[in-house]
């Protein structure tokens, strides 16, 4: 187990999250597949991963909760050894007038897009630290970064998701360990899809590369960052939006 390279890839079971572990798998890691609601579709992945000769668990966790994830994080550890890749990509979002967001909604967004990446972070830091090597990618939004009218409370988690990248790069960087982060534009996801079609045919023509993103294009993004090749990267926000804002 000493030469295996271990990823945890949160919300991992659809969408971005789950090509994010498929590439992963693809490349030589040992990913952990975690998921909250959608065993039947992490699962699912994880017996297509084993059967083209890789190495996959799912791991069921809500990410809001602290000891959810510290257990997720053990069972990991027990199955392929101490995470040496984190890619916090959980995440919950939805259109709201600002007005009528509750409390519980604004909680809950923080609780999983924000206080997520915090539980897993502090979770698999430790071994990192020890080890003085490691690399964090956290997946926000370019409505972390420009703002987005009617999704107020998605925008505030994703800044602040950017503002853990920045800061937590310059604090771990003398450890050796880096911290990045992937702006995903408009993604043909589930989460994108409850737009409906006529929207998502706005937006594919909004975008100069004339086409919506795919979850393919995030899972490459993310995979440069915490490849060899990105050994000299740290506290950087990769946008990946086929030019969709300036």
């Amino acid at each position: 187990m000493s030469g295996r390279k271990t990823a945890l890839v949160t919300g991992a079971s659809r969408g971005i999250g789950r090509a994010v572990a498929a590439r992963l798998a693809r490349a030589g890691w040992a990913v952990g597949v975690n998921y909250r609601e959608r065993r039947d579709k992490a699962e699912e992945l994880v017996a297509l991963l084993r059967a083209e000769g890789c190495e996959a668990v799912a791991l069921q966790a809500d990410v809001a909760v602290r000891a959810q994830v510290d257990g997720m994080v053990r069972r990991l550890e027990d199955a392929f050894g101490a995470v040496s890749l984190l890619v916090n990509n959980a995440g919950v979002a939805g259109q709201a007038l600002f007005q009528d967001v509750t409390d519980e909604l604004w909680e809950r967004y923080f609780a999983v897009n924000l206080n997520g990446a915090r539980h897993t972070i502090q979770a698999v830091l430790p071994h990192m630290l020890h080890e003085k090597a490691g690399c964090i990618v956290n997946v926000s939004s370019i409505w972390g970064q420009h703002g987005a009218s009617c999704e107020v409370t998605y925008s505030c988690t994703k800044h602040a998701l950017i503002g853990l990248t920045r800061s937590l790069a310059m604090e771990l960087a003398p450890s050796g360990i880096r911290v990045n982060c992937v702006a995903p534009g408009v993604i043909d996801t589930d989460m994108v899809r409850v737009l409906g079609e006529e929207t998502l045919r706005a937006l594919a023509a909004e975008t100069p590369l004339g086409r919506l993103g795919t979850p393919e294009d995030i899972a490459a993004a993310v995979a440069f960052l915490a490849s060899d090749e990105a050994s000299f990267i740290t506290g950087q926000v990769l946008t990946a939006d086929g030019g969709f804002l300036p």
